[in-house]
């Protein structure tokens, strides 16, 4: 263990993995207790297709497509913000309704960006595409220090972003009408918002991968929520069970060999939202049935007594 803990390239995957968890856990508290849980899938996925420009861009650029996460990062925050704004778009012009927008544009953008890769690999004349399919699963061991920095600005740019303007962000979340009543601009926190939770899933593509991504966006949270019913210390929670499972899943990944960094997060995110599912108090079912046990003994006893 004490190997492990001083390895250079796990303190970087570790700490790198750990920021990925905390962006995306306080972020995606938005997206829960709005019940758009599908926004992070829908973000992720389209993602792809902006890695994948983004490359092809590089590849006519220079010869040989780049696969620094600098320069692939931006084409996947740009594809996520396209993809939220196209779903506002559809859903405001049509009848379709706003989940129907949503999977039907994670179904076009994923598949594009499949089509792409698949496109890129044959491509005689594109080099430099080897390793590109590490972005659907993520490989965490890649993260180089560059990586780390990039990934540390970005989430530091984020949650500054949040803490900055939280109060309009949290009328926003619970009554838009009172918050447009109040003086704050519905469409402008609205994209503002999207732009934030697109920066919180696309910096972590790279370490743990599109198909995988939403998980930290949406167990964190929904583990916080379990817990409290304030929506700063909600997030607060949120932050730290995401860190916890990105550092505590890159352990465990370093400790047994083979074991994939991006599932083994995954694996601890989803274990603490089934401990705070079956013990949080208040919220957790086993104290709802011990409070219902309580209750039908009250009756019972009152029932007896009134006999």
């Amino acid at each position: 263990m004490g190997e492990i803990l001083s390895d250079p390239t796990f303190q970087k995957v570790c700490v790198g993995t750990a920021l990925i968890g905390a962006t995306s856990g306080a972020l995606g508290c938005f997206s829960f207790l709005r019940r758009q849980a599908l926004i992070g899938d829908v973000i992720s996925h389209s993602a792809l297709l902006g890695v994948m420009a983004a490359f092809m861009l590089s590849a006519v650029a220079t010869g040989v497509g780049s696969k620094s996460v600098a320069v692939l990062l931006p084409g996947a925050l740009v594809a996520g913000v396209a993809a939220m704004l196209l779903a506002r778009v559809i859903t405001a012009k049509t009848r379709l309704k706003g989940d129907a927008a949503l999977g039907v544009l994670l179904a076009l953008f994923f598949g594009t960006g499949i089509f792409l890769l698949r496109y890129v690999e044959k491509a005689p004349d594109i080099a430099g595409h080897a390793g590109l399919e590490d972005y659907i699963f993520g490989l965490a061991a890649a993260l180089t220090t560059d990586d780390l920095i990039l990934i540390s600005c970005l989430a530091a740019f984020a949650l500054g972003a949040t803490c900055l303007i939280w109060p309009a962000l949290k009328l926003h979340t619970f009554d838009r009408t009172f918050a447009h009543s109040v003086g704050f601009d519905a469409r402008r926190l609205e994209v503002v918002l999207i732009v934030l939770q697109v920066l919180g899933i696309v910096i972590g593509i790279h370490a743990v991968g599109v198909v995988l991504m939403v998980s930290l966006m949406v167990a964190p949270a929904a583990a916080a929520r379990q817990w409290t019913g304030s929506l700063g210390s909600m997030q607060l929670l949120a932050a730290t069970f995401g860190a916890a499972s990105g550092a505590f899943g890159s352990l465990l990944s370093a400790a047994y060999t083979g074991a994939p960094t991006g599932p083994m997060i995954v694996l601890v995110a989803t274990s603490i939202f089934v401990v705070s599912i079956l013990f949080a108090p208040g919220r957790g079912v086993l104290f709802r049935l011990r409070a219902r046990r309580q209750a039908r003994a009250a009756l019972t006893s009152a029932g007896e007594v009134g006999a």
